[in-house]
């Protein structure tokens, strides 16, 4: 069994919900890039308690806990990985439009739910990196992109103020 699957399993059985983000769900919406580790967001504080990861620790897993502070925009992340596989990073949000998100999820047969384009592009944009404006150009140069930009402006209210300020710099080219 994969370590994606152990830990998604894992998730569900704690009915901790969660979504698949980052360059495995831009994939699955059309766009090819890859990273070291793949990412799953979830806004359930208890993935940061070390008692939460009990069944993965032993001599082949190790689980990494980041508790982010006041200050950080992330409630924390938490790394697991083991030696012959991709590790798999949960990220931990902190906020009610990161929940939403999780909610509009697509399920995935084999897999994990997916988070949708809209939700997809308001992570990235609250992540702000240069590859992350970058994927969300890609999003947005795929077939269906004006119901793509539809979808994230009739979210961006409930978006964090400099996410708007991205999206609108981005809108305007």
């Amino acid at each position: 069994m994969s370590l994606l699957v152990r830990v998604t399993r894992h998730l569900d059985a704690a009915n901790a919900p969660h979504a698949l983000i980052g360059a495995a769900a831009l994939a699955i919406h059309g766009i090819a890039r890859s990273t070291y580790d793949i990412d799953i967001l979830t806004v359930d504080h208890r993935v940061l308690e070390s008692v939460f990861w009990g069944p993965f620790r032993d001599e082949v897993t190790t689980v990494d806990i980041r508790r982010g502070d006041h200050d950080d925009p992330l409630a924390g992340v938490v790394r697991v990985s083991a030696a012959t596989t991709r590790p798999v990073d949960v990220i931990v949000g902190r906020w009610r439009w990161q929940q939403r998100a999780i909610a509009r999820a697509s399920a995935m047969p084999d897999g994990p739910p997916v988070v949708a384009a809209r939700d997809l592009v308001a992570l990235k944009l609250y992540a702000g990196g240069t590859q992350d404006l970058w994927d969300v150009q890609a999003l947005l140069s795929l077939p269906g992109a004006v119901d793509l930009v539809a979808a994230v402006d009739a979210d961006a209210d409930d978006l964090p103020a400099d996410v708007r300020a991205r999206w609108a710099e981005l809108r305007r080219g």
